[in-house]
């Protein structure tokens, strides 16, 4: 790929100030810029998790244009760990929903798929988070991504220096792969968000736990070269009880009472960042996929629903990320 002049002149900028730089620099290493012309985001006001929630992401989906009719549909939750309360884990509300609204859309088939990072047992995982009986219940296929059938592909990137990742076959073969994070501070990353969440789909059984190749590869480079690997096609942001703190297993929950939707990942990272107080582009891997992935320029962002507000009160972070706000 080539270099533009003012990213070669930030680069040395950014190397010249050595350790004052607060904010991680990344030297671009993509080879194609698949960024949407106009990017579309939607903000739903959501108080609590109930049934309601079907009728409220029916309404969310249809300022879309998406069509799923006879596709294959792949949910990506975040499940990191057994742990009580709502802030760990995307709510099982939130994905049956999903999968409701899916379904009635004339989707061919609805599945739920996920790699935890930290949980090696997945099914006392899904038993423990109440995901096993609704899974049952609604008929819905769970995959568990850690052990599936893997496909070595080309990574489509070049952070991490990784040529290839084995990737499930599940995941590859998805017509819409739909990320749902748990909106969450994190103590590594900066936050959880959309794209973050795509370290589950990277397999347990290979690459470790908690995914531990990837994290000495770089966190930040990982999430790039997976999402510039494996599209996402959709994003829904369960919000309604976020993490702020030492997350993403150790903070504290925060009632936000949104749900974040969008048809462009880092669209939806931008969005989430500002509802949560932070600046996107102190957001290493944020800032990076808006040069290649998506927008987050406010400018480029039709918002559909609710316009984003920095709340009163920023979401709290560890010291090392004071930059975010």
């Amino acid at each position: 790929m080539s270099v533009s002049r003012r990213d070669f002149f930030a680069a040395s900028l950014g190397l010249a100030a050595g350790t004052t730089v607060t904010v991680p620099f990344l030297f671009p290493r993509y080879g194609s810029d698949r960024r949407p012309r106009r990017s579309h985001v939607a903000i739903l006001n959501a108080e609590r998790y109930s049934s309601a929630l079907g009728a409220l992401l029916r309404a969310g989906l249809g300022l879309f244009s998406l069509d799923v009719c006879g596709k294959s549909v792949l949910l990506k939750p975040n499940l990191v760990d057994c742990r009580p309360g709502d802030a760990v884990n995307t709510h099982s509300s939130v994905v049956l929903a999903a999968a409701e609204c899916f379904r009635h859309l004339g989707a061919k088939s609805v599945s739920v798929a996920e790699g935890p990072g930290h949980q090696r047992d997945t099914q006392l995982l899904l038993s423990q988070t109440g995901y096993d009986d609704c899974l049952r219940r609604e008929k819905i296929a769970f995959i568990d991504l850690n052990r599936d059938e893997l496909v070595r592909t080309r990574v489509g990137a070049g952070y991490t220096g990784m040529k290839t990742l084995w990737l499930p076959r599940t995941v590859l073969a998805a017509d819409l792969l739909v990320s749902m994070p748990k909106m969450k501070t994190h103590h590594w990353s900066g936050v959880s968000l959309a794209m973050k969440n795509m370290f589950g789909i990277v397999p347990g059984m290979r690459y470790g736990w908690p995914k531990n190749i990837l994290h000495w590869k770089g966190i930040q480079e990982s999430i790039l070269d997976i999402c510039a690997t494996v599209p996402i096609g959709f994003v829904i942001a369960d919000g309604i009880v976020a993490m702020e703190g030492n997350g993403p297993l150790q903070g504290t929950a925060r009632v936000l009472g949104k749900i974040v939707l969008s048809d462009d990942p880092v669209a939806a990272d931008a969005t989430c960042a500002r509802l949560m107080g932070f600046n996107a582009n102190h957001i290493p891997h944020v800032r990076e996929a808006s040069r290649f992935i998506g927008n987050t320029s406010t400018a480029l962002i039709d918002q559909v629903g609710e316009t984003p507000a920095a709340p009163r009160l920023p979401f709290s972070v560890v010291p090392e990320w004071a930059s975010l706000v």
